[in-house]
């Protein structure tokens, strides 16, 4: 008799375990899927409290990354490139030092590009993460370069922002600071407010503007154009500007400037023209650089968190590079108010 052939076992899809992803994982832990991602890739950057919760509900979850979604590169350049459009303003030299932090600590070196407002400049360090020559790119420009690499492009953009969704950005609330800013003039009993902008062209400087107008609105001011200038983010435009504001001949006791550069060359014109300050004109600045606090007066100003916005946006990178499906992001980090001796009471008229 002939012996049976054994029937071929299946196995059921009962028995097939779930497989979850990095979302369900982040529901279940309570946190961001950012926070999971650098769990993972960075542990170093998360809390004891919340690494021990994520890890528990990955190990309660039975989470594997999906090796096939992280495409990672089997050879990495460990560069990236950081662009910014004016390496002489003092703002951004700290927002590189947090990049290169964080940077350094992942083994990757920073290649600084001075774009000085190029774009034949910003396409040549661009075409460097085309070339496989850098991993990633930190843009602190109000635009993102063109990258032809297939799937998410490994760009973050901080300081400025750009309006596109897939773009992952770091900055500051500008309008809201701005306003913050203003109102603190208000405050003092300033009714005759000045303003010198940044390019009108940037973003940032739209959004300052918006905040000063909406200060004033909100104390029931009309906003008067003849005492608005513009400027370039220099101290030259900063005196410049306030050239231009004293030539009009009208009114004014204090002046909101969109950076701190543009506040001291306006101070130093102030004093060229025999105004002192803050006993005749009160001046508030934007940035919080670190030449502020030691100007003559030193400077009021918005303090922007500087490093954290280095240190965040090369963050964001690493998460990009590593190929977890993070979404992109938008984040906004806080400001403080910074009050010296740079503003003061209205005089009695």
């Amino acid at each position: 008799m002939p012996q049976s052939v054994p029937r071929k076992r299946t196995r059921s899809s009962s028995s097939v375990p779930r497989r979850y992803n990095i979302r369900e994982v982040a529901l279940a832990a309570k946190v961001s899927v950012a926070t999971v991602s650098r769990t993972l890739q960075m542990p170093e950057l998360v809390t004891p409290e919340t690494r021990q919760q994520v890890q528990e509900t990955i190990d309660r979850l039975g989470y594997t990354p999906n090796l096939q979604a992280r495409n990672l590169r089997t050879a990495r350049s460990y560069m990236v490139v950081a662009l910014v459009p004016d390496i002489s303003n003092p703002f951004f030299a700290e927002v590189i030092r947090g990049i290169e932090q964080v940077a350094h600590q992942h083994r990757y070196a920073v290649l600084l590009g001075d774009t000085q407002n190029s774009p034949e400049r910003e396409r040549t360090y661009a075409s460097l993460v085309d070339a496989r020559q850098a991993d990633g790119l930190i843009t602190l420009l109000p635009h993102v370069p063109k990258i032809s690499l297939p799937g998410r492009q490994p760009i973050v953009n901080a300081c400025e922002y750009v309006r596109d969704k897939a773009v992952t950005s770091v900055y500051v609330n500008n309008e809201a600071a701005a306003q913050q800013a203003t109102a603190h003039l208000l405050s003092l009993g300033h009714r005759d407010i000045a303003l010198i902008t940044g390019p009108m062209t940037r973003p940032i400087s739209v959004d300052r503007d918006r905040g000063y107008e909406t200060a004033l609105k909100a104390a029931g001011i009309k906003r008067s154009p003849a005492l608005t200038a513009a400027g370039d983010f220099s101290i030259e435009s900063g005196i410049r500007a306030m050239e231009s504001l004293l030539s009009r001949g009208n009114k004014f006791t204090a002046v909101f400037c969109c950076n701190d550069e543009m506040a001291m060359g306006a101070i130093c014109a102030l004093k060229a023209h025999g105004r002192s300050v803050p006993q005749d004109v009160s001046v508030v600045g934007f940035d919080d650089i670190r030449f502020a606090r030691y100007f003559d007066p030193p400077l009021t100003t918005v303090a922007q968190p500087k490093g954290d916005l280095g240190k965040e946006s090369m963050t964001m990178l690493l998460e990009i590079m590593s190929g977890v499906d993070v979404p992109a992001r938008k984040r906004v980090l806080p400001t403080q108010f910074v009050v010296r001796g740079s503003t003061a009471r209205r005089k009695s008229p």
